[in-house]
């Protein structure tokens, strides 16, 4: 293994597990903004305000994390070879993952336009896609099971 190697490894694992901090977090500001009351402005600008810059810096962070996966991928050859089943598992959680930070950004518009139709609950349940997501990338890398 080379040295090129393990820092575009270390690197795809420190922007990956940002990008995703950014997708925990950013689903519980849809909790609270469900929880909102209709009058209180300021809270509610408050918080979308937080969601907005935080949406943003997830999908700065995600720029690099894919860029650095994809080098992994294609650069180093990891494609080839037999017994790359989990990588193709991990290639379709990855379009999984950037369908879910595209829905957090489309459900924030609607907390913008006062659309929301969704329920503080479901929020929580939507929330914990991320953590579920996640743990089954992890292992799929560390395990390889197939």
């Amino acid at each position: 293994m080379s040295s090129l190697y393990l820092w575009v490894k270390a690197l795809h694992i420190v922007f990956v597990a940002s990008w995703f901090a950014g997708l925990f977090y950013l689903p519980r500001f849809f909790v609270n903004l469900a929880s909102v009351s209709a009058d209180s402005h300021a809270e509610r600008e408050r918080l979308l305000l937080m969601a907005r810059r935080l949406q943003r810096f997830s999908t700065v962070l995600m720029v690099p994390a894919l860029a650095l996966g994809l080098w992994l991928w294609l650069g180093f050859g990891l494609w080839q070879g037999p017994g790359n089943g989990w990588l193709h598992a991990k290639l379709v959680l990855v379009v999984a993952a950037i369908g879910y930070h595209h829905a957090c950004l489309v459900l924030m518009r609607r907390f913008e336009q006062l659309a929301n139709r969704r329920s503080e609950r479901w929020y929580r349940m939507f929330n914990e896609l991320t953590v579920l997501l996640f743990a089954v990338i992890v292992v799929l890398v560390v395990v390889k099971p197939f």
